[in-house]
């Protein structure tokens, strides 16, 4: 039998090499599909805990096991994702990115340095609990269609099959030290809408003798509103967003082409295919009567995800004995998205957040930033809470 006061002085007493993972990770980011280098490090570590694990998992995916005693009664995975993102860091830090215009601004390295943590402490426990541990490191969270999807259909679920999935994610709206939890369905549908318009175009002194696909597109994207705000259920949140419009038009001349990209999330799948129709009719019969014509493709991503209502009050359980009661929030939805909500749909899933702020020292800016950091005490707090909860799972 192992206690927590036990998992928090093994954490506390590897803490100072898991900020040396952490800035190692954050100093060397790598693109979505690209995690070379992300996966031999976390490889070599693992091999160095005398850890079994798999590399190239559905492109750059680890998939590691910890066997506890019996180790086929029980059998639960826990993952976190690898990739960065396409931004140009501006913190002044010295593990600040060598990689120019790619920076861990979504916290991964936060999330892989808690999964090693947690897997070298639970391998250093092994004779302690029943079952077995599955440790997942994804490959490409960031970009369609996700790593979730390759890994899954490589095999990641099987041999030996868990029977449930846990994930954290760093979340600076949260202080250090504190974690968030929520079942149901918690994250959004996301889906890429990509509209391409297109007419004869001209000289802009004379419209009439041209097509103006400026102004349809203007009409395109006007009309388009009206589907979440006329024709969705007011009990399903749902998103229409056009962020990009492109085009080689100048002040006096109107293009041939214009393409407008943007976003829909929502949390229901009937109605996702409902607004996706609904998407490429208005489009294309608003397009015509401005005399153009618009091509309509949707890239279809993540569904919406979905946490385990008995899995997540058996986390948040975990965590309000790790973190104590004051440390345990309750999370509201968001219509953000996650490639997690691949492995929701398919098995009882809990993802939760962790607090990485520290508004004393200035530590607040969001996720997807350019200043984007953590409160690395942070790291102490994931790495605990995960160990805890996954020792609970395998009945300590």
């Amino acid at each position: 039998m192992i206690s927590k006061h036990q998992i928090k002085a093994q954490v506390q007493n590897f803490f100072p090499e898991l900020i040396k993972i952490r800035r190692e990770l954050h100093a060397n980011p790598e693109l979505s599909f690209e995690e070379v280098n992300t996966a031999k490090y976390i490889s070599n570590l693992l091999s160095d805990w005398g850890i079994e694990h798999q590399t190239g998992v559905g492109g750059n995916g680890i998939v590691g096991l910890i066997e506890g005693k019996n180790p086929s009664s029980k059998v639960i995975a826990l993952r976190a994702d690898m990739d960065a993102l396409p931004i140009n860091e501006q913190n002044q830090v010295e593990y600040k990115s060598a990689n120019k215009g790619i920076m861990h601004a979504c916290g991964h390295d936060v999330h892989m340095t808690c999964l090693l943590g947690t897997a070298k402490i639970l391998n250093e426990n092994r004779h302690a609990f029943e079952g077995s541990v599955k440790l997942i490191f994804q490959h490409a969270e960031e970009k369609v269609p996700g790593g979730a999807i390759q890994m899954i259909e490589a095999g990641v679920l099987e041999n030996p099959e868990p029977s449930a999935i846990f994930a954290q994610h760093v979340f600076p709206e949260l202080e250090a030290g504190k974690a968030g939890f929520r079942s149901g369905k918690y994250m959004a549908s996301s889906d890429e809408i990509n509209l391409y318009i297109t007419g004869s175009g001209g000289h802009a002194a004379m419209p009439e003798k041209n097509d103006d696909t400026v102004l349809a597109t203007a009409q395109i994207i006007v009309a388009l509103q009206r589907i979440v705000s006329r024709n969705s259920d007011p009990q399903i949140p749902s998103v229409l967003s056009f962020g990009q419009i492109v085009t080689n038009g100048t002040m006096n001349v109107l293009p041939e082409e214009v393409s407008v990209h943007g976003t829909f999330r929502t949390y229901d799948e009937e109605w996702r295919e409902k607004a996706h129709q609904q998407i490429r009719e208005t489009a294309q019969y608003t397009a015509k009567a401005f005399g153009t014509e618009c091509e309509v493709v949707i890239d279809k991503g993540y569904p919406f995800l979905i946490n385990n209502d008995d899995l997540t009050e058996q986390a948040r359980s975990a965590a309000l004995d790790y973190l104590g009661e004051e440390n345990v929030v309750a999370l509201k939805p968001r219509m953000t998205v996650e490639d997690f909500a691949r492995y929701s749909h398919i098995m009882p899933a809990c993802f939760y957040r962790l607090g990485t702020a520290n508004y004393n020292i200035g530590i607040t800016s969001g996720l997807h930033t350019p200043t984007f950091n953590v409160d690395e005490k942070s790291i102490e707090t994931g790495t605990g809470l995960m160990v805890w909860i996954a020792l609970k799972q395998l009945g300590i």
